[in-house]
């Protein structure tokens, strides 16, 4: 037989069945190699820079974090995976672009100008509030970076942002549209309100049985139980690993070094200020002001004289717009009116209306809270790590009851309803902040019952990572209780819905005489209602006592003109009184402000589209499919 074959290869059939097979050969095997040939691996390239995976990957993991904390901790869906791949490899492809295009303006950062740079990262100082070279390199070690890679980033940074700022120098915004949004920000308006509350209503004639049976079958989500799911999860946080970690007091100085300043909180305090151009004035309205005349009233009488009332909440004495008045409002009691106060910008009558201390503390007073940061810091090191290794289980089909102990997890199994409150209305006991608890529950009432559970990176409040995995294991749908269970509940919200519907009745007739022409005080007047007149109030400082309900419709009215809104109270029937139009020259540090914000988001556009045109020039290339591969694959 093996002879009958030699013999065979010699004939010509046989030849020409060997010409067929390395034709096949070279069209689908050594054509795939001449095809890839030169073929660039990379995922994005831009001015001639390729941009490999490893890179991409960390900016991606990055962006979806982020992602993840804006979704509230739920799992991003596929789409949203690839939207954020491709989101990251846009950022990094312009990033690139704008450091090329420094290097070919010829931009140098000189090693001085570095240096200076490093030294001024806050993180960096010392107890002595200096640059401390021990303590940048624990930073550094910390975020697994070294001291030259550090260096060549800042540098890189300080290059591009020498050319940004160049392109933002000089940004200013028009007269003509700082006059526009000084005056749309500062525009106030007066209104005249008649409340209309749910608690004057007349009592209702005593409902029947066939009502109260009526309303209850016609609001049967009210009167039901919640489903409840039972669902088993474990949960991975700095707290689940913190009995795992080991602090020094080494560890604690270096913290110390790192964020004293965080334990050391100046006094802040807010303040209402009236400014003026004449003392005659400012000494007329401080007067007033001492006799216990409150804010509203004085914001008119301001109004009246041309003057400019302004409002600080929580300001230090650094975030003052004059030395002299910051100055004096920290060396005034609350709810005192001193003497008026002059500065560069006018005078000034103020009232300090709330003083919130500081305070600092030592290293000692301060050791537990550094201990928790430490070992949050320390915990959150480890995460990453026991995240992988929970994946990959899951990923196989591991059930949580299956999980090694050694992961340092939190397990919980239990029944809870979407509100995450158990059969006995508590707090179902879910470890982990409630940022991360809310989001477990939304996820469990999201799954299938049965289904494998996923590794899920949960939100955290304070930017820490956690991530948590849950199963739901038999769900218990809404179920209508009896109307003999609910029967006291139906007649109070029966109750309450007739006055809501009386009260809602009156204060359509207020509004429907008014703009028949009436005047509001005469319709008030025979619904033995009294109308009240609201301080002046703006779009972004809403006077007191004005329901946050009226604030937009009260600015989209004509003087004279009428609305009526629901609170959570009653309902309240208003009528625009009066348009207070700002003056630029009263209020100069108000009018700065608007200027100044506006040139610096002229400024910040003009960034962008010199970013996006040096962008476009670099010839940026980005791999969609691979890009989108990535996202696939989990990374």
């Amino acid at each position: 037989m093996l002879a009958y074959f030699r013999r065979s290869l010699n004939t010509w059939p046989a030849r020409v069945l060997f010409a067929l097979l390395v034709a096949a050969f070279g069209l689908w095997g050594v054509a795939d190699v001449v095809r890839n040939l030169g073929r660039d691996d990379a995922l994005a390239s831009v001015a001639g820079r390729k941009i490999e995976a490893p890179e991409l990957q960390e900016a991606y993991r990055r962006e979806l974090a982020q992602a993840t904390r804006m979704l509230g901790g739920g799992e991003p869906s596929p789409e949203i995976r690839r939207a954020v791949a491709m989101q990251a490899a846009q950022h990094l492809v312009t990033e690139l672009a704008l450091q090329a295009n420094a290097r070919d303006l010829g931009v140098a950062v000189p090693d001085e100008a570095l240096r200076q740079a490093a030294f001024e990262v806050p993180a960096f100082r010392g107890q002595n509030g200096q640059f401390d070279h021990a303590v940048m390199a624990s930073v550094l070690h910390g975020n697994g970076l070294t001291e030259q890679h550090f260096l060549d980033l800042l540098r890189q940074d300080l290059a591009k942002r020498q050319v940004l700022d160049a392109v933002h120098a000089g940004a200013a915004a028009p007269a003509v549209m700082a006059d526009q949004v000084f005056a749309y920000q500062q525009e106030k308006r007066l209104a005249d309100i008649v409340e209309v509350p749910l608690a004057g209503a007349p009592p209702p004639p005593p409902p029947t049985d066939a009502q109260l049976q009526r309303w209850w079958a016609n609001n049967p989500d009210k009167y039901s139980t919640p489903e409840f799911r039972r669902v088993k999860a474990v949960v991975l946080a700095p707290e689940t690993l913190a009995k795992e970690v080991q602090v020094s007091e080494d560890d604690l100085k270096t913290a110390w070094e790192q964020h004293k300043a965080e334990f050391n909180k100046p006094e802040r305090r807010s303040v209402e200020v009236i400014l003026t151009q004449d003392e005659a004035q400012a000494q007329s309205l401080a007067a007033e002001w001492s006799t216990g005349m409150d804010w509203g009233a004085m914001q008119q009488k301001a109004a009246a004289i041309g003057a400019a009332p302004v409002e600080l909440t929580e300001a230090t004495r650094a975030e003052f717009p004059a030395p002299e008045l910051g100055d004096a409002v920290f060396a005034t009691p609350e709810g005192v009116v001193p003497p008026p106060v002059h500065s560069a910008l006018g005078w000034h009558v103020l009232k300090v209306t709330q003083v919130t201390g500081g305070g600092a503390q030592d290293f000692t007073a301060a050791h537990d809270a550094l201990r928790a940061r430490v070992v949050n810091e320390k915990a959150g090191d480890l995460i990453y790590d026991r995240a992988n290794r929970i994946e990959n289980l899951l990923s196989s089909g591991t059930s949580l009851d299956d999980l090694p102990g050694d992961l340092g997890v939190a397990a919980v199994t239990g029944t809870t309803n979407a509100q995450g409150m158990t059969a006995q209305n508590e707090p179902a006991p879910i470890p982990g902040p409630p940022e991360l608890v809310a989001a477990l529950v939304q996820a469990a009432f999201q799954a299938k019952k049965g289904e494998q559970p996923k590794l899920v990176q949960g939100p955290t409040a304070d930017g820490g990572q956690s991530f948590y995995a849950v199963t739901v294991e038999d769900i218990t749908p809404p179920a209508p209780r009896l109307f003999a269970e609910v029967a006291t509940q139906v007649r109070a919200d029966w109750t309450a819905d007739q006055a809501r519907r009386a009260q809602e009745t009156l204060a359509a007739g207020l509004l429907a005489d008014v703009k028949a022409g009436g005047s509001l005080a005469d319709a008030a007047a025979k619904a033995k209602l009294t109308p009240r007149r609201l301080p002046p109030t703006g779009r972004a400082t809403p006077a007191e006592g004005l329901p946050p309900t009226l604030l937009n419709p009260l600015f989209s009215l004509k003087k004279g003109e009428a609305t009526m809104v629901e609170t959570p109270d009653g309902f309240v029937v208003a009528v625009l009184a009066e348009i207070q139009q700002p003056e630029p020259k009263a209020d100069p540090v108000g009018y700065g402000q608007v200027r100044e914000a506006l040139a610096r988001a002229s400024g910040e556009d003009i960034q962008t589209v010199y970013a996006a045109a040096v962008r476009d020039r670099a010839n940026p290339r980005i791999n969609a499919a691979a890009v989108a591969s990535l996202a696939g694959s989990g990374e």
